[in-house]
């Protein structure tokens, strides 16, 4: 009986409410029409009757959207934020530093191990090893990596290069000798990760191979000989610049363009020097003159110094010259000497490095 009373008791409240909200809209009502108020504007039954109207509308349409405005509330604060910048994963891209120097080891390790000393290639390779050759008997001097190729990911093929000097107790033999081994990577080896847990293992013995092909140089640039002359003043410029590049005898500014950030070799390695013959690019055969300023002019300098102990040594520099004043001034050391456009290698110089492979290779076909 009491769970039936509280709701006749909540209904009771509810009209009692609505009751008093009505007598207080009637007495708006009833109010005069023509009394003025405190602000000059005068009010009527008709306007009050549509402003009491307005007010109960302007309540219900709030009361009523309240579980709508509700709703779009939450799933606006669920909802995840537009535009917001995802994070990217980052690729860590092969590398063939790690693979290359692995076999670099190996075939230095392969090429001095012999028979009773198979174990010193177990850190490299796991399989079954049985050498013939004596230990020793096979020195390395150098070595290095001249191609590296990823053939599968995580699995390369590098071919090294090494001076093997062979002995047989009698005398010496030293050849330039080529070997390429496959290298497996494990788990991320071979990447850009400095954390990444990283391991090589060569999946075979070292594989000697042909040499690389030895080409002829393309056509360089310099198509002018100048020879040594000193009455030639790019001649001059060249001979005064590298003797103090080299040197150090004299300053090097007094031959180079202003702004230029060349320095001269310190310590000095060689103690003289002299220049041997002289190319450039210009069209003229003989060049007493310097021509107006702003003229680019390339040379190809041969050069003997002396180094400190009285040995003559052989070198080459290219530089740029520009004229300046009536001068030439050495505007750069060139990185490289310069060859005519679209020029190539011509023609292969005949091989003479020994190779296992050159006698099993394919006879060429006869017309006979």
């Amino acid at each position: 009986m009491k769970r039936q009373r509280r709701p006749r008791k909540a209904s009771r409240r509810q009209l009692a409410r609505a009751e008093t909200w009505d007598d207080g809209i009637e007495e708006i009502q009833k109010t005069p029409a023509d009394e003025p108020d405190e602000t000059g504007w005068k009010t009527s039954t008709a306007h009050m009757a549509g402003l009491s109207r307005l007010v109960r509308a302007g309540v219900w349409a709030l009361v009523a959207s309240g579980p709508v405005l509700g709703t779009l509330a939450f799933l606006s604060s669920s909802a995840p934020a537009q535009g917001a910048a995802k994070p990217v994963a980052r690729t860590a891209s092969a590398s063939p530093v790690g693979p290359a120097g692995f076999a670099e080891l190996f075939v230095a390790a392969y090429l001095q191990a012999g028979q009773g000393t198979e174990r010193d290639l177990a850190p490299y390779y796991s399989g079954a090893v049985a050498l013939a050759v004596k230990p020793g008997t096979r020195t390395v001097t150098q070595s290095t990596v001249i191609a590296s190729r990823e053939v599968q990911p995580g699995y390369w093929a590098v071919t090294v290069a090494a001076n093997v000097t062979a002995h047989d107790g009698k005398s010496e033999h030293r050849s330039v000798q080529y070997f390429r081994v496959g290298i497996q990577t494990t788990g991320t080896a071979g990447t850009e990760q400095g954390d990444a847990t990283v391991g090589y293992a060569a999946t075979s013995l070292p594989a000697q191979v042909a040499s690389p092909t030895a080409l002829k140089p393309g056509g360089l640039a310099y198509e002018t000989d100048r020879g040594s002359s000193s009455a030639d003043p790019s001649v001059e410029t060249a001979r005064g610049f590298l003797a103090a590049y080299l040197t150090g005898t004299t300053e090097l500014d007094r031959y180079t363009s202003p702004g230029t950030r060349l320095q001269a070799i310190s310590p000095a390695p060689y103690a003289a020097l002299k220049v041997t013959g002289v190319q450039d690019d210009s069209l003229g055969a003989g060049q007493q003159k310097v021509p107006t300023d702003g003229t680019v002019l390339h040379q190809l300098v041969q050069v003997e110094a002396t180094d400190r102990v009285g040995s003559p040594v052989s070198l080459s520099y290219a530089l740029t010259l520009r004229s300046r004043a009536g001068r030439w001034e050495v505007a750069s050391v060139d990185e490289a000497p310069a060859i005519r456009d679209a020029s190539s290698p011509p023609s292969a110089v005949p091989q003479t490095t020994s190779s296992p492979d050159a006698g099993t290779a394919s006879p060429s076909p006869s017309n006979s």
